[in-house]
């Protein structure tokens, strides 16, 4: 039987029933709640006028913070866009939005607030309230003010085009300078923890159904059984279907409420992700064991997209110029797939057939990734081209990775992105390196033999001939940062790094 969406919202018990399944947050919470402090940019999770945090309760959803922090252990606090989160992915959670933030400083401006005014954080104003929750998002999960720079990457979902940037990090930095304003932690937590369902959750209005089941068996039970239905999980790109191409979605399956889909898992061969772990976590699990990955993970999407976006849901989108599926295809990534009670393994550079096109079966879907435990023989970088430093689109993006044992080059894996219709490995690059010796000349050879690999396309981003170049300079870049003598450091080879 239909439920009714639970979650608390201005400290009360909210329960909805007669909203259309894809109906956004945002627009509940401009055109139905009537609370217009939330703002609409671009309805596509870029611009960051649209932020609100939500908390929840830690274990059922992977924690992912805005800056790692000690404030806020006893809940799961993250930042998520508004204008693509679909409203049933609410239940059990509680939302914040700027308005909240009176209430909470017993009815004066809240430190985020007034560090804002002091510091003339705000001009024409529109884009302000997403920038004050992000900030919230920070002051919640931190016990004192982080770094400038860490400041910067926390607020990399927002844009302003008035007042710069400059005031606002101010801002960011003087809030923590007041006595703390704290919420009720054990108050929300028991309500949050009244909202816990132990079953499937079904939503449902005007004929379109919303499950969000609690198992694994559960969800592959019901997607087994309703496979025309569309497989959610953070609505990154789904809410984007709704937004911009106004899309009727049908029915939903929704991962994210599957707790052993959100286990990230090391083993003495393997790390495993599931379907359900936000890009927040895949990433900083991934970036522990493969260091290298650092400023990638910074450079992918935003903090809002990384906490409400899956790795999995990443790599089952297919997008060709998608940032997840180079890096793994190096790493030499696994995918877990499931139909019912049916389980196979297929590695992630086996899964695309086409543009946007891959191998799952109808009801099939990724229950997990996996990739091996890096030896000391494997050498690895990544790069990401994009006209923007932060929050943007690549036009290449590479994960680039040579097995050299005495001097040798054993195996490679070169996988590009933005080069062709699917993200893919380089065979004849690849070829050109194996059985060399890991020196220059084997180098260049290789990026002499990526235009066997690839005839990309020209559009916005970059013209093929631009792609072409900044291909091969990346395959020149793993050379210089891992050969034997004098490897260069990532700094060396910065522009960043170069102005500073």
């Amino acid at each position: 039987m239909s439920e009714p969406i639970r979650f608390i919202f201005r400290g009360r018990r909210q329960e909805l029933r007669g909203v259309s399944v894809q109906r956004t947050v945002l627009e509940w919470l401009r055109e139905d709640a009537r609370q217009t402090g939330t703002k609409e940019g671009c309805a596509e999770g870029d611009c960051g006028a649209c932020t609100v945090v939500l908390a929840e309760l830690p274990g059922l959803h992977t924690a992912p913070t805005t800056l790692a922090g000690t404030r806020g252990a006893q809940l799961s606090v993250r930042t998520v866009n508004a204008c693509i989160a679909l409203l049933p992915t609410l239940d059990g959670k509680a939302l914040f939005t700027v308005e909240d933030l009176k209430a909470l400083a017993g009815g004066g401006l809240h430190p985020v607030q007034q560090a804002m005014v002091e510091h003339h954080g705000s001009q024409c104003g529109f884009c302000t309230p997403g920038f004050v929750m992000s900030l919230f998002g920070v002051y919640q999960t931190n016990a004192q003010a982080p770094s400038r720079q860490a400041l910067a990457d926390a607020l990399a979902g927002n844009l302003c085009r008035c007042t710069g940037y400059r005031p606002i990090l101010d801002a960011g930095q003087a809030m923590f300078a007041p006595a703390k304003v704290d919420w009720d932690t054990a108050g929300l937590r028991a309500q949050l923890e009244a909202l816990v369902r132990s079953d499937t959750f079904l939503y449902e209005h005007d004929g379109q159904r919303f499950w969000a089941p609690k198992s694994a068996d559960a969800l592959a039970e019901v997607f087994d059984a309703h496979p025309r239905a569309r497989l959610l999980a953070g609505s990154t790109d789904v809410g984007l279907w709704v937004t911009k191409k106004l899309e009727a979605l049908g029915d939903v399956v929704w991962v994210g409420g599957v707790g052993e889909l959100k286990r990230v898992e090391r083993s003495a061969e393997r790390l495993t992700i599931g379907a359900a772990v936000a890009l927040e976590d895949a990433y900083a699990a991934l970036t522990a064991l493969v260091p290298q990955l650092r400023e990638y993970w910074l450079r992918f999407a935003s903090p809002p997209i990384r906490h409400a976006g899956t790795l999995v849901g990443n790599v089952a989108n297919g997008s060709p110029i998608g940032d997840s599926a180079p890096v793994l295809m190096a790493l030499g990534a696994e995918l877990a797939l499931r139909k019912g009670s049916r389980r196979r393994t297929l590695r992630l550079d086996e899964f695309y057939v086409g543009y946007m096109k891959n191998r799952l079966e109808p009801g099939e879907w990724i229950e997990a990734l996996s990739v091996p435990l890096p030896s000391p023989a494997w050498r690895f970088v990544a790069f990401k081209w994009s006209k923007r430093f932060d929050s943007d689109i690549s036009a290449v993006a590479a994960g680039l990775a040579v097995k050299v044992e005495q001097g040798v080059v054993a195996e490679a894996r070169l996988a590009f992105g933005g080069l062709a219709a699917t993200v893919r490995r380089a065979a004849h690059a690849e070829a050109a390196l194996v059985g060399q010796p890991w020196q220059e000349g084997a180098v260049r050879a290789a990026m002499a033999a990526l235009t066997q690999d690839f005839n990309p396309l020209s559009d916005l981003r970059a013209s093929d001939a631009a792609r072409r170049e900044v291909a091969a300079n990346f395959l020149l870049k793993l050379w210089l940062q891992t050969r034997d003598q004098a490897p260069l450091s990532p700094a060396a080879l910065s522009v960043w790094a170069a102005r500073t």
